[in-house]
């Protein structure tokens, strides 16, 4: 299964926008809280990164196609809702939480995928995205996993929608915040189920790919380090998880490509390969540090 675009990640995100405008007024006068002095980072460069992302929901139907049966226990409990009362939490949590969701879904678990709509919708209000975030439109995609590319596809505008908005705003930390507490979760959901299933390369595979992902992460989380605290201490935890991942090889070699007739259409086929190396010990201790990482977002 290739690498997807991501998207939120956040998103699994997450649903479609409503259209629906909050008050303008009282908009504004909550940005004094929310609103942070950095960089601006263009909305080019986040996209180019968010396309190599994969989404958590195509990671999740990965695993229920490996045959690993519906585990709650892996997902972050929707009663910890109340805890997060910082933007930074908030955001982070969203991330992590449409990652949940997108796992529900998947499994077809509606009534757990109800409790995730719910603390949603709940961190995006208070986020003051709440109108990307229609409960009705969310409540219809969870409950038909049957259309994939569509809600991929949705998932992935819908984002884009989010991440113009916070850029607009002066919060495009925000953006970074639910990217990468997605990212989290998928890898923490994907590492337990591999260590369940030593013997699926595939699962082990795609843990490997991450090691480019994350290098896109540090880059995000590099441009707040001077200027937010908690991204500066998110940066140094994730660092620690690339000092594991640094030990997974990934070697690509190329081939020419060739054509061939399929379904009586002449397409091109993409010969090269890419070899990755990881060792069950790399899978162990990248599960270890995304769990300690985890740990600090969701308590």
């Amino acid at each position: 299964m290739k690498l997807l675009k991501y998207t939120l990640i956040v998103a699994i995100l997450t649903a479609c926008g409503s259209g629906k405008k909050s008050d303008e007024q009282a908009f504004m006068e909550s940005l004094d809280s929310t609103k942070i002095t950095g960089p601006s980072i263009s909305e080019a460069v986040i996209g180019d990164i968010l396309q190599q992302i994969p989404s958590p929901l195509e990671i999740s139907v990965l695993l229920k196609e490996s045959g690993k049966k519906y585990n709650l226990n892996y997902l972050n409990s929707a009663d910890n809702l109340p805890k997060y009362n910082s933007n930074y939490k908030k955001a982070l949590n969203l991330g992590i939480y449409g990652t949940d969701l997108g796992y529900t879904n998947i499994y077809e678990q509606n009534q757990d995928g109800v409790k995730y709509m719910s603390a949603i919708k709940s961190l995006a209000d208070g986020l003051n995205i709440g109108q990307f975030f229609d409960i009705e439109t969310i409540g219809r995609l969870a409950t038909n996993s049957k259309n994939l590319d569509s809600l991929l596809l949705i998932t992935t505008q819908n984002f884009n929608n989010i991440n113009h908005y916070l850029q607009t705003q002066g919060r495009a930390n925000l953006s970074v915040l639910l990217l990468t507490g997605g990212w989290l979760e998928a890898m923490h959901i994907t590492c337990n189920v591999a260590a369940m299933d030593p013997n699926n390369k595939e699962l082990q595979e795609k843990i490997g790919e991450q090691k480019v992902i994350l290098e896109n992460i540090l880059l995000l989380l590099s441009f707040y380090k001077d200027v937010d605290q908690n991204m500066a201490a998110l940066l140094t935890d994730m660092e620690e998880l690339k000092k594991v991942f640094d030990k997974v090889n990934i070697t690509y070699t190329y081939k020419e490509s060739t054509f061939e007739v399929v379904n009586g259409v002449m397409v091109i086929k993409d010969n090269s390969t890419t070899t990755i190396d990881i060792t069950p010990d790399d899978i162990t201790n990248i599960r270890t540090i995304t769990g300690t990482i985890r740990n600090k977002i969701i308590s």
